[in-house]
């Protein structure tokens, strides 16, 4: 941009045979294949060999400002950058966001500040957002307790919760190991999505051949998802939470056909 605002002009000589062209001190580019006569284009201590377009001098140009700066191969980068109007229109469209935020924040002295600390204030609520989900979902396990349900010799548990999926599990694994042959499947709800869990004892998948990850793949149907896991615990995701209580419905009848 300094060079920008000394207003260089363009020096343009034509059809300069190519010796005489390095002579000037002008740069080829690797790679690019040149004829015998070449253009070389100087603006200030800048000299190139160029056939393309160049204003004629640096002023034209306005102002440069580099929006994007990437890797694109090996020790590669790409930048990209706007000028002149666009460059006025993006950095006019930033300072108007940028006033936004402020106004967010009671025009707050140091913004930047004012933004960190609410973004890790907001780290913090969510992890105590968390640490209570997964307490409320403990404490469930007294209250689940008394819905297991006696099926073929299996103690089978169904539920419908509106709980995260990291939750879901501690919930699973912890009913699992207080419970013996318990074949315990979990519908949740979480951002719209639907997810199915099952956990089943390791004495019920040797007794009875049973195998988690098939199942649920088949439960998987009833809320146009998919899913997979291990013999003993698997878990399923799909677009349709209305199908839950269908699949939980199904497992039992599973349950009641199958062992």
């Amino acid at each position: 941009n300094r060079k920008i605002r000394q207003n260089l002009p363009r020096e343009e000589h034509r059809s300069v045979a190519m010796e005489n062209a390095k002579n000037m001190g002008a740069v080829a580019l690797f790679g690019e294949k040149y004829g015998e006569n070449v253009r070389v284009i100087k603006f200030g201590d800048s000299i190139e060999l160029c056939g393309g377009i160049h204003v004629e001098a640096t002023g034209q140009i306005g102002i440069f400002k580099v929006t994007t700066e990437t890797a694109i191969a090996a020790g590669i980068r790409r930048i990209e950058a706007v000028t002149a109007d666009e460059a006025e229109k993006y950095i006019n469209q930033n300072l108007d966001q940028l006033e936004e935020i402020k106004s967010l924040f009671k025009n707050a002295k140091n913004i930047v500040r004012s933004v960190s600390s609410t973004l890790e204030e907001n780290k913090k609520l969510e992890k105590e957002v968390e640490k209570l989900t997964r307490e409320k979902a403990l404490n469930l396990k007294n209250e689940l307790k008394e819905s297991i349900e006696k099926v073929n010799g299996i103690k089978f548990l169904s539920t419908h919760q509106k709980l995260d999926a990291a939750t879901v599990k501690d919930l699973a694994f912890a009913m699992n190991n207080e419970i013996e042959r318990l074949f315990f499947i979990i519908a949740s709800e979480d951002k719209g999505k639907a997810n199915l869990t099952l956990i089943i004892s390791k004495e019920l998948v040797r007794e009875h051949d049973l195998n988690a990850g098939q199942i649920i793949q088949e439960l998987a149907k009833e809320i146009k998802g998919g899913g997979g896991g291990q013999p003993h615990f698997a878990s399923a995701g799909g677009k349709d939470p209305n199908g839950l209580n269908k699949a939980l419905g199904k497992a039992k009848e599973w349950i009641k056909e199958k062992v």
